[in-house]
């Protein structure tokens, strides 16, 4: 990967040329830094394309240890409900339903954001 005239180590040297240091110290703008080998991943997904046991989630496949929340129709109906009521869950109504439903209270949270972006692509849909 060839860099751009702005790389980091090409900012990083320009600010320390401002303190007065002279640039025959600094080396050149598209010198590697020693610390960092070129063959590290600079993105978080190539980089777990190359640890072993992540063939799975580069894949497109869940994230391990994470699996999706199955509500039960009894769930989905209380859930639902209360979003006719209320499209925003305060404090006080998450911790009692999250009691009620048996799930936790980021589980009640994630649903009602999901449920929140679902209500708007459909009413996007209908204009």
């Amino acid at each position: 990967m060839e860099k751009g005239p702005f790389s980091v180590e090409w900012l990083a040297q320009s600010s320390r040329s401002c303190t007065g240091e002279s640039p025959a110290v600094l080396g050149s703008p598209t010198q590697t830094p020693r610390s960092v080998p070129a063959e590290v991943p600079r993105d978080r997904e190539a980089a777990e394309r190359s640890i072993p046991g992540h063939e799975a989630e580069a894949a497109g496949g869940a994230v391990p240890g994470r699996p999706r929340t199955k509500f039960s129709a009894a769930q989905l109906q209380e859930l639902e409900r209360s979003f006719r009521e209320q499209r925003y869950i305060g404090a006080g109504e998450k911790r009692r339903l999250a009691a009620a439903l048996n799930l936790s209270q980021s589980q009640i949270k994630t649903w009602f954001q999901n449920r929140r972006m679902k209500f708007k692509r459909q009413t996007q849909d209908a204009r």
